[in-house]
């Protein structure tokens, strides 16, 4: 006897998520070019784990990747696209830590300053609560990353606490600032 297929994880939201300003999607092909300068960006690949893409083929070989992790329900990566011109603004990411949602993201600099990532982090907390019944999300940023450690502010999260050479970033380690959101919180 065959064994009982696994489902996944994390499984993909029956719609994208929106707000009517931003939607959280999966990545298209008109998003490689500009994948491609969110690589060469003086800081998404410094404070981010995205990694430094050298050409078009190397995004879509990442892009697969992502598309992998997504269908194994390991990781659910969106394009954070602006809802009237779909045009790519960001990316935002979610994975199980301990039972927890793990999540990650980061802005294009054309998106930077607009509520973007505030937005992103809004819905995809939302998504994490709602339709995955997760009862706490949370997110790392690195103490210099003052825009990281507003957005995850502005989005309800509540800091906790430094967590000293925490995690590996770009072969050497780091610390982190643990912010968290619970299902019950304002």
């Amino acid at each position: 006897m065959a064994p009982a297929a696994v489902p996944p994880l994390i499984e993909r939201p029956l719609a994208p998520l929106t707000d009517g300003e931003i939607v959280l999607r999966l990545f298209e092909e008109h998003d490689v070019p500009a994948l491609l300068a969110a690589a060469r960006d003086r800081d998404i690949p410094r404070l981010t784990n995205l990694p430094e893409l050298e050409s078009e083929e190397w995004v879509r070989a990442w892009l697969e990747r992502v598309a992998e992790l997504w269908r194994d329900g390991a990781r659910a990566n969106f394009a954070v696209a602006d809802a009237a011109s779909n045009e790519l603004l960001g990316s935002i990411g979610l994975r199980l830590v301990d039972g927890n949602g793990q999540i990650w993201y980061w802005t294009l600099p054309v998106a930077r300053g607009r509520g973007a990532a505030t937005r992103a982090l809004r819905l995809l907390s939302g998504w994490a609560f709602d339709d995955l019944g997760l009862t706490r999300v949370q997110l790392l940023a690195e103490p210099e990353n003052e825009a990281s450690q507003r957005v995850a502010a502005k989005a309800g999260f509540q800091r906790e606490g430094l967590l000293r050479s925490y995690f590996e970033l770009k072969g050497r380690r780091a610390d982190g600032l643990m912010y968290a959101r619970l299902r019950d919180d304002p």
